[in-house]
């Protein structure tokens, strides 16, 4: 068994009520590493071609990585994996907090969820023990309620838990996986298969610690971060993720009424100083971390918000927000909350109520429909109440729970024109338009528009010498041989070089497991690995895994059906703003084919998106060739 794992992956069967351990060895950890790559590779080879994504032939997985649950900073997250219901292709979301160390400390790096049980149940882990518990009572109760049911009794009070809400229950298809309660695998529809299983939660108590190949080595990286995190991240602590919205207000890049504009008249009221300063409480964090950037708050009549689901991070202000025309904080506080409880994507569920207000504003939807309500942009009460409508399957709520795609087909009278999907899946809170290599990775991401491995233009737009003290994912890719900034709006050959080292380091580490936020350096994270699994990891090995799993998961999209035809941005990114510091501004259709051409070779696949055999094999996996469709 390599330190940093536990050498033991939990199967549990909810048909037949199985349990059962997988020992892989030493070469899959080595090869997998966990997170996206190991989803990847569980979901190619156990499922068959076609199957349904809320039936009992997919897999639910939790998935660790080499370095969760080791005592530092950035090591508190998980991956949660399946085929999409919300897409139909490749789901994969990632989520901070506890569960994923707590799951490590229970004695497992992985669980793979199978069938379907007959009735509501949860499934308790403790201490390297896991059983089938009945979750009748449970059902229909939020996250906390939940949560507070199974510690009580249990007696396990220090238990952590990966659960969900109604709208998981409901088969919702934008709800999520919630860790912790203000911790969500929020992408692709996780917690709607976990609700198809009649899954309520995954409740983790574990009193064990990892052996580490070099414990004091560990221990010296981890004061270096309680060191050194003010140098990169004091403006999460202070604002949370919210710190550049007022940069993407002055730049024109604030996604608003459904990105028809890219700039908030409201910014000022929502934005992290306005946070800060009113209804913040606290500063919540992950385990093991020092930066607490997770956002606690407290608000009165009448949302009445308590701090229990934290608070809400930029991609839920502007969802629920800017995107909505939404000003009022308390409002989208409490529809943070709301989401928390019943376990909804707070971006997927924003962007499909924005949708249905821009439908609602151009006569598509009328007040009949919407059984009254006034779902216009800016109407705060009525964002609230849609969050409430869609989780629980009420009135226009059923249809929006589909996802604003399948919702579109179901309206008709043009209600098409005004979704922004790619592969089916809402776009996240940065504008193609403004950051348009972020604008390609949304194109080609086999999840769907996902910003979590998407470059951020705006890194990289001054020269990254500069950026040393302060940017070290500019450093990072310096190192690489990016020497040179490049401009925002920009999609040349040398734009889409940088995206594939970018994208590829950050799929990577979707398969380490670690946060984005703590950017530990290339030489530091080389050196977390070395002394957390005693492996002789090179920073090119630990690259490689994200090549490796982008291309798992091509391959598995592929044999989905899914063509390089699905590659490409909604049409409104081709159409230029008329206003604002971006007037004029818009993705050149041609220009975007040939940036994800040329990302297509970089990446070892021909120009339909197809991955070589020969890459397959150079990346050590060329048993996944066998599993692309012919022809």
């Amino acid at each position: 068994m390599p330190y940093g794992y536990n050498g033991k992956i939990l199967r549990v069967d909810l048909s037949s009520g199985k349990i059962s351990i997988d020992e892989p060895d030493d070469y899959f950890y080595r090869t997998y590493f966990g997170g996206t790559a190991l989803i990847a590779y569980y979901l190619l080879k156990e499922l068959k071609p076609g199957v349904d994504p809320l039936g009992p032939e997919n897999k639910l997985i939790f998935a660790a990585g080499p370095v969760t649950g080791a005592p530092m900073g950035g090591t508190g997250r998980n991956g949660v994996g399946a085929k999409s219901p919300l897409t139909g292709a490749f789901g994969d979301s990632q989520a901070g907090g506890f569960f994923g160390a707590e799951l490590k400390h229970a004695g497992f790096d992985a669980i793979i969820v199978e069938g379907q049980s007959p009735k509501p149940v949860y499934l308790l882990i403790v201490d390297g023990k896991a059983e089938i518990k009945d979750a009748g009572h449970l059902w229909g109760l939020n996250t906390a309620e939940a949560e507070a049911t199974v510690r009580a009794e249990t007696g396990e009070k220090l238990l952590r838990t990966a659960a969900i809400g109604p709208a998981g229950e409901n088969l919702v298809r934008v709800a999520c996986v919630i860790n912790d309660l203000s911790h969500a695998a929020g992408r692709t529809g996780m917690g709607a298969v976990m609700g198809s299983k009649k899954l309520k939660l995954v409740a983790v108590r574990g009193r064990g610690m990892m052996d580490l190949a070099q414990p004091e080595k560990v221990k010296e990286l981890a004061r270096y971060m309680v060191e050194h995190w003010k140098d990169w991240a004091l403006g999460v602590n202070d604002l949370g993720t919210a710190n550049g919205i007022r940069g993407l207000q002055a730049s024109g890049g604030l996604p608003t009424r459904n990105f028809r504009e890219g700039q908030f008249e409201g910014y000022e009221k929502i934005c992290g100083e306005a946070m800060r300063d009113t209804i913040l409480v606290g500063r919540g964090t992950c385990y093991a971390c020092p930066i607490h950037c997770k956002r606690e708050v407290r608000v009165g009549e009448p949302w009445n918000v308590e701090p229990n689901y934290g608070g809400p991070e930029y991609e839920t202000i502007g969802a629920i927000g800017s995107l909505c025309g939404v000003d009022d904080l308390g409002a989208i506080a409490k529809g943070s909350a709301l989401c928390n409880a019943y376990s909804l994507d707070t971006i997927g569920t924003g962007a499909i109520i924005a949708f249905a207000m821009e439908c609602f504003e151009n006569g598509v939807l009328n007040s009949r429909d919407t059984d009254g309500l006034e779902l216009r942009f800016g109407n705060a009460q009525a964002m609230v109440q849609m969050v409430e409508n869609i989780a629980h399957r009420r009135g226009l709520g059923a249809v929006l729970a589909e996802g604003s795609r399948r919702a579109a087909r179901q309206i008709g009278r043009g209600a098409e024109k005004f979704v922004l999907t790619i592969k089916g899946q809402e776009l996240p809170m940065h504008e193609p338009r403004f950051k348009q290599g972020m604008g390609m990775g949304f194109a080609v991401s086999p999840t769907g528009a996902d910003h979590c491995h998407s470059i951020h233009d705006t890194l990289f737009e001054k020269d990254t010498v500069d950026m040393v003290r302060i940017r070290s994912m500019g450093v990072r890719i310096r190192s690489m041989g990016v020497l040179q900034p490049l401009p925002v709006q920009d999609l040349s050959l040398d734009k889409v070089r940088l995206c594939f080292y970018d994208m590829t380091m950050r799929h990577a580490m979707n398969c380490w497991v670690t946060c984005l936020i703590s950017r530990w350096s290339q030489e530091k994270i080389t050196e977390v690995f070395q002394a957390v699994t005693g492996w002789n990891s090179t920073y090119l090995e630990l690259n490689k895994v994200g090549e490796r799993a982008a291309s798992l998961a091509q391959v598995y999209n592929l044999r989905e059906g899914f063509t390089s035809a699905d590659d490409l941005l909604p049409k409104r990114m081709h159409t230029a703003f008329t206003s604002g510091p971006l007037a004029g501004v818009s993705v050149d259709e041609d220009q975007l084919h040939g940036a994800i051409t040329a990302y297509y070779g970089m990446m070892g696949w021909n120009e339909r998106g197809v991955p070589t055999r020969v890459k397959l094999a150079e990346l050590g996996v060329a048993w996944a060739a066998d599993e692309l469709p012919i022809g």
